[in-house]
């Protein structure tokens, strides 16, 4: 049986059609997978037994594939290769070129990274993206910002590349990892009035829900933040609202991704914002010799106390962000912070111990990303 959300408050009521099932899911990404779990977990049937698991009925020849590519790979096939690349050219300064122009790199390759803007992680904050850059550079890899590519040719001696600034290389594999749009053109979703925005994406309501009853989308296909996290949050939400009675809507507010835009933290704020930040080379470093900087920045709200956003750029940031985001959800301030015991030695340590203010910024001031 079909099932669709109403309103805030409201218990989730049937339409009347009957089905064999009472979720049918499209897509076995993170958010279909939890999804389907959470959905199970409160009685709804799954349609595994159908055979949404791809199997030995379809085949996909590999080699056609790539032929008919304009030379060039996406990250789906990046791992894929045959062998490892001793020249590589990446397009793109998002995080998924980055990392794999760390991952190139580390493993011996010469990388030349070209991206659009006059630094990587756009949209991200912007003295991380400064600290990411030389840590970039500082690793080997070769950049190239405001840089994009022009022509790709097949040669004898690999594939030429040529820049939009008349520059030539050459090299063993090309990956574009200029972002994505949703995958959602064969889905047919016009035949049954699902809507989509001007890229692909399925509007959804605050519950999830599309503009036809009994059909909902999570994850990257909504294009609202398209992270493995959010979707496992946003698919979990559905199953207790649809399936287990707890109307509740995902929250998309402070969500961890590594770093948090200091532009994003002054807009939200009423008053000045405090910028604490701590610059250093990791105790860790020092045997290895590793010269790349470590930078953590905290954003307090001047007036309230409460801390905004946080920020770091650096070895173990994931592990060490994930805990700070915990308490910027319970509201933290920054006497918390101050009042917390560090853990010594450690990078973590220097966030309760950041004392004094680096600089005051002005909501009406718009600070250059």
């Amino acid at each position: 049986m079909a099932r669709k959300m109403l309103k805030d408050g409201d218990v989730p009521m049937a339409d009347g059609e009957q089905f064999d099932y009472d979720l049918f899911v499209i897509g076995a990404g993170s958010g279909g997978v939890r999804g389907s779990r959470t959905a199970a977990s409160f009685g709804a049937k799954d349609a595994k037994i159908f055979g949404w698991e791809i199997n030995g009925d379809i085949n996909f020849n590999w080699k056609t594939l790539l032929e008919n590519k304009e030379l060039a790979i996406t990250s789906d096939e990046a791992l894929s290769l045959e062998e490892l690349p001793k020249r590589a050219v990446i397009l793109g300064g998002g995080y998924i070129a980055v990392e794999f122009a760390s991952i190139w790199k580390g493993m011996g390759a010469q990388v030349d990274l070209f991206y659009r803007k006059d630094l990587p992680l756009r949209g991200f904050d912007d003295e991380m993206r400064t600290v990411v850059a030389s840590n970039l550079e500082g690793r080997g890899i070769k950049l190239h910002p405001g840089t994009s590519l022009s022509e790709l040719s097949k040669t004898a001696d690999g594939i030429k590349v040529v820049t939009d600034k008349g520059e030539e290389l050459i090299a063993d594999v090309v990956l574009f990892a200029t972002g994505r749009t949703p995958n959602s053109q064969r889905l047919n979703l016009d035949a049954v009035g699902v809507e989509v925005d001007q890229i692909g994406a399925i509007k959804v309501d605050e519950y999830s829900c599309t503009s036809v009853p009994n059909v909902w989308a999570v994850g990257d296909v909504t294009n609202r933040i398209n992270l493995t996290p959010v979707a496992l949050m946003e698919a979990t939400c559905f199953a207790k609202s649809v399936f287990g009675g707890q109307p509740i809507k995902p929250d998309h507010r402070d969500v961890p991704c590594a770093v948090f835009s200091e532009q994003e933290a002054v807009n939200e704020a009423k008053s000045d914002v405090l910028v604490f930040t701590s610059a250093f080379n990791p105790m860790k470093n020092s045997i290895s010799k590793r010269q790349e900087k470590t930078i953590m920045k905290l954003l307090v709200d001047s007036e309230t106390d409460k801390v905004l956003g946080a920020s770091m750029c650096g070895p173990d940031a994931p592990e060490i962000i994930q805990g700070i985001a915990i308490a910027l959800k319970c509201g933290a301030t920054k006497a918390t912070f101050d009042s917390t015991v560090g853990i010594h030695p450690s990078a973590a340590e220097e966030f309760v111990t950041m004392r004094t203010v680096t600089r005051r910024v002005s909501p009406a001031s718009k600070p250059k990303m």
